[in-house]
């Protein structure tokens, strides 16, 4: 048994067995790259879109008691700096979360092919959730590195008053400042935020998308025309992005603070936010999360279909396992 053979089957159920309607197979370079691209387009496109909601998500958590909610920080960001200050730290948002997207998607996809084959289709299959847990895990790590020094630049660029307002300044100016730590002080509390928010983020648009096919939509996948099956990813992914957010809002709240200035520690940052510190911001952010997690699925899905890549149905029982099930009974 190979799991990309066994990944190969899953998607000729859905194909009606013509692998011609594939451009390359699955677990095959071509594979890999293209998820990582649309990994690139589904997270850089997305998060850039929203620089002005998660400017003012990270105003509110690193300083409270002026920017008291969502409101109010719109209105006194745009009365301090004007409307174009709202778009600070697009570019740092464009390169960095682009990184990540390429770690995040094409690593994932590497990884469940990785950790299937390991367990065996048998057990792929009844351990099915803890193989989306692991494989999220494991490449949202890599992710991550790819992701904290433009998170780290990010964000003192949208919390700092008076700091430099462009990657090209900021990211010299951190350099010279503190080093390549600076880049990186924020990477263990951005795993604390991105690990667990990914893990929720694939494991529950898994679990979704298949109870959607099964209770929800009123025929097969194999029925339903290619933006019918765009409509289910979207509303997965939609589901999906407001468990991430209230998974990972903790650690999100301490890495905006420690960015937000130079020195401290995740333990001092955790500390002077305080156990309520930590939640202030969570209804923009479930707002940007859910929307963000939505539409990145969605592209996502979108440039598989368009690149005519295998995307395979929702898991079902393998034939050996049904055949043991039956003789146990």
């Amino acid at each position: 048994f190979r799991s990309k053979q066994w990944y190969q089957r899953r998607v000729a159920i859905t194909a009606g067995g013509d692998k011609a309607e594939y451009s390359c197979e699955a677990g095959s370079p071509k594979f890999y790259a293209l998820c990582a691209f649309g990994g690139l387009l589904s997270c850089g496109l997305t998060h850039t879109a929203v620089v002005p909601l998660d400017l003012v998500k990270c105003r509110i958590q690193v300083d409270p008691d002026k920017y008291k909610s969502l409101g109010n920080g719109f209105k006194v960001s745009v009365k301090e700096g004007g409307a174009k200050s709202l778009t600070l730290g697009w570019a740092p948002t464009l390169v960095g979360y682009s990184m990540q997207g390429v770690g995040k998607f094409g690593f994932y996809e590497a990884f469940k092919i990785l950790y299937s084959n390991i367990l065996g289709e048998e057990n792929a299959y009844l351990y099915r959730t803890s193989m989306y847990l692991a494989a999220s895990a494991s490449a949202e790590f890599f992710a991550d590195i790819f992701l904290c020094p433009m998170e780290s630049v990010k964000v003192r660029i949208q919390t700092t008053p008076g700091w430099s307002t462009t990657l090209r300044e900021g990211a010299p100016r951190i350099m010279k400042e503190e080093g390549i730590r600076g880049f990186y002080k924020g990477l263990v509390p951005l795993w604390s935020r991105q690990i667990p928010y990914t893990m929720m983020k694939f494991a529950c648009f898994e679990k979704t998308v298949e109870f959607l096919y099964k209770y929800v939509v009123p025929k097969p996948r194999s029925d339903c025309s290619k933006s019918e099956q765009l409509v289910v990813t979207f509303v997965a992914g939609y589901i999906a992005g407001v468990f991430c957010a209230i998974v990972s809002h903790p650690a999100d709240s301490i890495v905006s603070k420690l960015n937000a200035s130079e020195g401290g520690s995740v333990v001092s940052a955790a500390k002077e936010l305080g156990m309520a510190g930590m939640w202030k911001g969570l209804g923009p952010r479930i707002i940007m999360i859910g929307t963000l997690t939505a539409l990145q699925w969605f592209i996502y899905d979108s440039v598989k279909v368009a690149f005519r890549l295998p995307r395979p149905p929702p898991p079902e029982m393998p034939e050996s396992l049904k055949r043991k099930l039956a003789a146990q009974s």
